[in-house]
């Protein structure tokens, strides 16, 4: 019996929008609601969300009981904790901070089993291989593993050509904040300059033959993306949405009883 499907990876191999969900509330009842609500897949936050091992791990199960696809962001692409996280479960990984192709080939081998890469073997223990029951897990599990490299600060996009060149990256998904700080604009990232710079990257990801993705709230950016062929497009953050509708509320209520 082969790894499981990965149905994120084929789709946005093939072209097919992807809208999808960042998780921050490190939680799992809030992750298995999100799983729910119909987004194509989650992201697991775990480079600015108070997450770790087991919290991730707790969310990768609630979420395999739904249609939702997750993804995972650790908070740095080091060799150990990536292998950490696909034992856990995790098929597609969102890796921060990508600035070269030197880098992106260390992240391809750290995914890939000898003799092709340096993943430890360590199956047995793991929820990857439903404990060993997946009899072909070690031989088929690469094919399933979806490795994208997040490129969001100057030296990464002077890099972008080079890192898109790399065999076994799925995509590239540009980071709008950190980029936007780097280029002077920090907290802006809703500059001219930053937005262009952003469609750049993406039309340059879309024209090598790799997926493009995004995180942005702005609608009209959106719709941009999308037009230039990017298949990853995440388009609430489960801690803003949740934050901005409980002070709605508070507000709503406030005025109707408190105010009269």
């Amino acid at each position: 019996m082969p790894a499981p499907f990965n149905p994120f990876k084929h789709a946005i191999a093939k072209g097919d929008l992807q809208l999808g969900c960042w998780l921050g509330l490190a939680d799992p009842y809030v992750a298995e609601i999100s799983a729910g609500a119909g987004f194509d897949w989650l992201l697991i936050d775990g480079e600015h969300a108070p997450n770790d091992l087991r919290s991730i791990t707790a969310q990768l199960q609630v979420i395999a009981a739904r249609d939702a696809h997750a993804v995972v962001r650790p908070p740095i692409g080091e060799t150990w904790l990536i292998k950490q996280l696909l034992d856990a479960g995790a098929q597609t990984l969102l890796i921060p901070m990508v600035e070269s192709a030197e880098q992106a080939r260390k992240l391809v081998a750290a995914v890939t089993y000898p003799p092709h890469g340096v993943r430890g073997v360590g199956s047995a223990l793991a929820r990857a291989s439903d404990f060993s029951a997946i009899g072909d897990y070690l031989t088929t599990a690469r094919d399933e593993i979806c490795l994208l490299a997040q490129v969001e600060n100057l030296k990464g996009m002077a890099e972008l050509d080079e890192i898109l060149a790399v065999d076994g990256l799925d995509g590239v998904f540009i980071g709008p904040s950190d980029l936007a700080a780097d280029m002077g604009y920090i907290g802006k990232a809703g500059q001219a300059e930053v937005k262009e710079a952003v469609l750049d990257a993406i039309q340059r990801i879309v024209a090598s033959g790799k997926a493009a993705g995004i995180l942005t709230l702005d609608e009209e950016m959106q719709q941009k993306c999308r037009a230039l062929g990017a298949t990853f497009i995440a388009t609430e953050i489960d801690v803003t949405l949740f934050a901005r509708n409980m002070r709605a509320a508070a507000a709503k209520a406030t005025e109707k009883l408190k105010r009269r």
